[in-house]
């Protein structure tokens, strides 16, 4: 009897098999992608708009036939409730329960601290698209955290250029700070006095105010600046708590004799304050789509999201948009949805966003997006208050340097 060659057939098949699964990746399967934000609490308001871009990208991906053209994005929405005990409840059910790959998130960055270590740990991206104090990508590095927001030395040191040009011009002498009382407040807070005393020693500091977060209260916090009598306040609130601030300094017309150049004033704000804005008040921004209208990336985005919200995209949807889209140019080069892959694919990445062409440094996975500082002003081309005499400063110019960075991570 002739030996049968099915045996070797058998296996040659199995083969080719084989090696099918193992090209394609993945075959077609979906790619979970986290979402964990404030959809309640305080940052209820940026964290919605965040989602909403989100969602605007994912579409725009699945269109095409998803991730490398065969993996549709599946999203898993979770609110931390600005919270960071129940953001470490949140992202554990994500990994453990929906299996995502990757989590984008979050809103503050007492909650993208409390999570960072359990991404790692279960070897998840985590792109940081709204928290943004340094610390995030600063200390305990974790090779699977990016940020595409410009963190707290960045946006300090970009505000404290525009603010000591602005205190030689107007003869300001005296300031005092008021800070959230968490991650961000603190971090950004200590910064800028740090750098406001290397470039403008000649300013003298008189009270440095720490409200909790979520404060609604301000007027004991008002009558104790006044007392003082500084030229300027810097500040480091943002969302609701900047607009119960504001509102009460309107009560006792602190702004006629008080400048407040350092808030910080999103699109979000000038949206919702676009009544009782003061024209003419000088203010930070993050991610201002107006900036970047040359970029086809940026009008398409900014054409798509007003189609589908009546609205304008706001730093949080800027930032959480390229955020996705980082993730996706991230796995182009890795040809591959798995995370240990596209984390290396992603460090030092140059990449499309919305505003411009970025890169991912190397050492912290910082990118190299610009800080924002200028004037309020109305203008003829929108509904909305938006910034005159605006001055972009680039990434590169304000992060903190590496060999800071390493000093740091040293101790």
């Amino acid at each position: 009897m002739k030996p049968t060659k099915r045996p070797i057939i058998l296996a040659a098949v199995l083969v080719v098999i084989l090696c099918f699964f193992t090209s394609t990746s993945f075959g077609n399967e979906p790619y979970h992608l986290g979402i964990a934000l404030g959809l309640s609490g305080t940052g209820a308001p940026y964290s919605e708009e965040a989602v909403k871009a989100i969602e605007i990208a994912v579409n725009e991906i699945n269109t095409q036939g998803g991730l490398l053209g065969r993996h549709p994005i599946r999203l898993f929405i979770r609110d931390t409730r600005t919270n960071p005990d129940i953001a470490k409840e949140v992202v554990s059910k994500l990994i453990q329960k929906d299996k995502v790959r990757c989590i984008i998130g979050t809103y503050s960055s007492a909650c993208a601290m409390a999570i960072k270590s359990m991404c790692r740990e279960a070897q998840v991206l985590h792109i940081a698209t709204i928290s943004n104090s340094e610390d995030i990508t600063k200390k305990d590095f974790s090779p699977y955290t990016f940020s595409t927001v410009p963190n707290t030395y960045m946006m300090a040191k970009g505000l404290i250029m525009g603010i000591t040009e602005l205190a030689h011009e107007k003869g300001w002498r005296r300031y005092a700070t008021i800070a959230s009382d968490y991650a961000w407040g603190r971090s950004s807070q200590a910064i800028q006095v740090q750098l406001m005393k290397q470039n403008a020693p000649e300013l003298e500091l008189v009270g440095e105010y720490w409200p909790p977060l979520g404060e609604s209260q301000f007027n004991s916090i008002i009558i104790s600046m006044m007392a003082q009598k500084p030229d300027f306040v810097l500040g480091t609130i943002g969302g609701a708590d900047n607009a119960y601030f504001m509102r009460d300094a309107r009560e006792y017309r602190f702004f006629k004799t008080v400048e407040y150049p350092g808030g910080l004033i999103s699109v979000s704000e000038l949206i919702r304050q676009a009544l009782s804005i003061r024209r003419g008040r000088y203010g930070r921004c993050r991610a201002p789509f107006f900036a970047h209208l040359e970029i086809p990336m940026m009008t398409r985005f900014v054409e798509t999201y007003r189609a589908k919200h009546d609205s304008y995209p706001t730093d949080w949807s800027v930032m959480s948009y390229d955020g996705v889209y980082a993730l996706q140019q991230g796995i182009e080069k890795a040809q591959t949805i798995e995370s240990e892959k596209i984390k290396d694919a992603l460090k030092g990445i140059t990449i499309n966003t919305t505003r411009g062409r970025l890169f991912f440094r190397e050492i912290d996975n910082q990118l190299s997006c610009s800080a924002y500082f200028g004037r309020v002003a109305d203008d003829p081309n929108y509904p909305i208050p938006v910034y005159h005499d605006l001055l972009e400063i680039k990434g590169p110019e304000i992060w903190r340097p590496e060999g800071e960075i390493a000093a740091a991570r040293a101790k």
